[in-house]
């Protein structure tokens, strides 16, 4: 990416398999992208691409097979100790997809909110826990009557925002933000895009955006990869990648979104095959299966994430042969 701002974090050839009893599962291989302080990188693609494994490898809740993710310029992968430990923790956080399967429902919201914070002993006494339990949550936007509600008495726009407010509660720099919205209604999908937009801008956060959702994605990234089989195709800030796709998986993504605006139209691509098992994955072009215009050495050339022009990645041998 373009280094005219400072990278907060940087991943290098990130690769994550499974051992599962048909073979090595590839769900990450060879990711490599950087994400400037204060900005959003949206990561797509279909389920089962492996962008939330990305985002899980990245704070190590998947240990990563090899590679690199240096935050600050240090190898958080190398950390060992529990000093080193609690400080990722602290500085890498998460929101998950599904607000009521992540929390506890036993739980009130004032403790679970509160509870990263006295995990990581955060606060010298109980009233300055509570004043910032409190204070975090006038922040999401939840009004102190909810302090005693549990999960299963709010709706799942309220769920997200204790989501939110967890992660916030221990002051990190990083965010990854694993489908915030996807099981959220469209119109309490948008407030929480938008609070997400703000509390970026008040806390100066950086954050990793999971989606499935070009659209969604379109709303809060300041840059854009998509994925497909365990790595990214295609990379450039999101003006850049939405006026002008290269990749023919990106075109096809794109085809999909509805134009709102009477009288406009565009030409739905369909792809033709399946998605190729990441336990055996093509040795060529892992895309070239699914364009039938693509001539044979598509097939057999491995093609390397490139830059075709300024501040735009593209991994495609397909994208030599345009129909």
């Amino acid at each position: 990416m373009s280094n005219e701002k400072e990278p907060l974090l940087v991943v290098k050839d990130l690769k994550k398999y499974f051992h599962t009893k048909s073979g090595e599962l590839k769900a990450v291989d060879g990711v490599s992208f950087s994400i400037n302080r204060g900005e959003t990188l949206g990561l797509v693609g279909e389920s089962g691409c492996g962008k939330s494994t990305v985002g899980r490898a990245i704070i190590r809740l998947h240990e990563p097979t090899s590679g690199q993710v240096l935050m600050n310029g240090k190898n958080i992968l190398e950390y060992k100790s529990k000093e080193e430990m609690k400080h990722l923790r602290q500085s890498m956080q998460i929101v998950f997809q599904d607000p009521y399967s992540s929390l506890n429902p036993r739980m009130n919201t004032f403790d679970l909110i509160a509870d990263p914070a006295r995990v990581n002993h955060l606060f010298s006494s109980e009233k300055e826990l509570e004043d910032a339990v409190y204070d975090m949550m006038d922040t999401v936007g939840l009004t102190n009557r909810f302090a005693g509600a549990f999960p299963h008495e709010m709706d799942g726009g309220s769920r997200q925002r204790i989501g939110i407010a967890r992660a916030l509660i221990l002051k990190p720099e990083f965010i990854v933000m694993d489908e915030p919205v996807s099981a959220l209604d469209v119109s309490v999908q948008a407030q929480v895009l938008n609070l997400m937009d703000e509390l970026q801008k008040e806390f100066k956060l950086t954050y990793l955006f999971i989606s499935h959702d070009l659209s969604v994605v379109r709303h809060i990234s300041d840059w854009v990869a998509v994925m497909y089989l365990g790595q990214i195709v295609e990379m450039s800030r999101y003006d850049v990648l939405f006026d002008n796709p290269m990749h023919p998986y990106t075109k096809a993504l794109l085809s999909a979104i509805p134009i709102p605006k009477y009288g406009l139209q565009r030409e739905r691509i369909y792809l033709k095959g399946d998605v190729p098992s990441p336990l055996n994955p093509p040795a060529g072009c892992r895309f070239a299966g699914r364009v039938p215009w693509i001539p044979k050495e598509a097939h057999e050339e491995h093609p390397e994430l490139r830059e075709v022009e300024p501040d735009h990645w593209v991994r495609c041998t397909c994208y030599q042969y345009k129909s």
